[in-house]
């Protein structure tokens, strides 16, 4: 393994206990039917586990709350949902499965809050839940026209009485996931969706106290994290998954210095998050002008709680630019060994590379070939 050896090392954070540094990127997967997980997301999470992932991080598993999936910018209609008997009964299943691999699983909770595609998903008469009735800036935004046309028009801000609600399908949502033997939980709070949207002053423009400065703008996160603690234990381990950039706008940010930054974050740990999933699409772009260091080392440095790092690992293209350039599997472990023997981050994210190759950790440990990457993979639970 040599200068590789630290990402085989143990990592632990309370009852996690991690037998590496490796970790599954959450990815939309679209094979849950109704909202129920099916057959083949069983093996898919279970193939993985058998296969050496330190922890796998399911796909975004919608909250208790009508409105929280449908169809968004790339498709979709057959996410998960993390509520009623049958879905439970499923998850309960494949989170036994991974055990028994000798993994650990946890789901994403996900809201897609402004994103979502109006008149969609399982409820499609509930509407679209949007801090300030706004899906945000068009004019930088990667999405399809069609798309665009379906979510540009204004609706109703959410009601004092609506966050309420909010909350309390995320708290509900979160003791499902303690119920059924998760080995903790994460929030989706990154790329545009619900939590985001709270946190990005182009799609929260409130002047109630759920808006304001960054800081204010971090109540609802905030508050999620609260209820989440008072639904399940205060050991249960949290994840919080935030951005810059967003499916709006692939340059945009939060924090536009590392002050803002705290801001955000502190209030966050405070209310008790245990680990920062600091999503970019190339883990070593600097996050500020003037120093080379990530998202995942500035939140670590500011907030002294474990991070975990993403974007590009094992690939030679970032997510977008791979559907429309020639992409190849890459080793660029060495360099993410060395980022994180510098202690930007204690875990790293690994994405595509698990979907093009369930054996990919070990492969890489051992020196063996790995499959090469396919578009048609994101389409398979190989």
């Amino acid at each position: 393994m040599g200068q590789a050896e630290i990402l085989y090392m143990p990592f632990t954070m309370g009852s996690l206990r991690l037998r590496n540094r490796f970790v599954m990127a959450p990815m939309t997967r679209n094979f849950s039917p109704g909202g129920i997980p099916s057959d083949g997301v069983a093996g898919y999470y279970r193939r993985r586990a058998e296969a050496d992932v330190g922890l796998i991080i399911t796909e975004g598993v919608g909250v208790d709350h009508p409105a929280a999936v449908g169809r968004e910018t790339m498709g979709g209609g057959a996410s998960p949902v993390l509520h009623g008997d049958e879905a439970l009964a499923r998850w309960r299943d494949i989170v036994a499965g991974v055990h028994a691999a000798g993994g650990l699983i946890i789901p994403q909770l996900w809201h897609q809050g402004v994103i979502r595609v109006p008149g969609t998903g399982y409820h499609p008469d509930a509407p679209s839940a949007r801090p300030s009735g706004i899906w945000g800036p068009t004019d930088k935004a990667m999405v399809s026209p069609d798309y665009l046309e379906q979510v540009r028009t204004p609706t109703a801000p959410l009601t004092d009485s609506e966050i309420g609600d909010l909350i309390a399908a995320f708290a509900r949502s979160a003791a499902n996931a303690k119920a059924v033997g998760f080995d903790g939980l994460a929030l989706h709070g990154a790329h545009g969706y619900l939590i985001d949207s709270f946190l990005w002053r182009h799609t929260n423009v409130r002047d109630d106290r759920w808006g304001g400065g960054i800081a204010e703008r971090a109540r609802f996160a905030v508050e999620l994290v609260r209820a989440i603690r008072a639904a399940t234990a205060p050991d249960f381990p949290v994840i919080f998954r935030f951005s810059q950039w967003k499916l709006q706008d692939y340059e945009a940010r939060n924090a536009e210095t590392p002050a803002e930054l705290e801001a955000m974050l502190a209030p966050l740990v405070e209310a008790g998050v245990d680990i920062f999933d600091a999503s970019t699409r190339i883990f070593t772009a600097p996050a500020f002008e003037g120093a080379d260091m990530g998202l995942a080392g500035w939140v670590r440095k500011l907030t002294g709680k474990p991070t975990i790092a993403v974007g590009g690992v094992g690939l030679s293209k970032d997510l977008q630019s791979s559907f429309a350039q020639p992409t190849v599997m890459t080793d660029n472990l060495a360099l993410v060994a060395d980022r994180m023997a510098r202690g930007e981050f204690d875990l790293i994210a690994v994405g595509r590379a698990l979907l093009m190759d369930a054996q990919w950790v070990t492969k890489m440990r051992d020196g063996e070939a790995v499959n090469p990457f396919r578009l048609d993979a994101y389409a398979t639970l190989d």
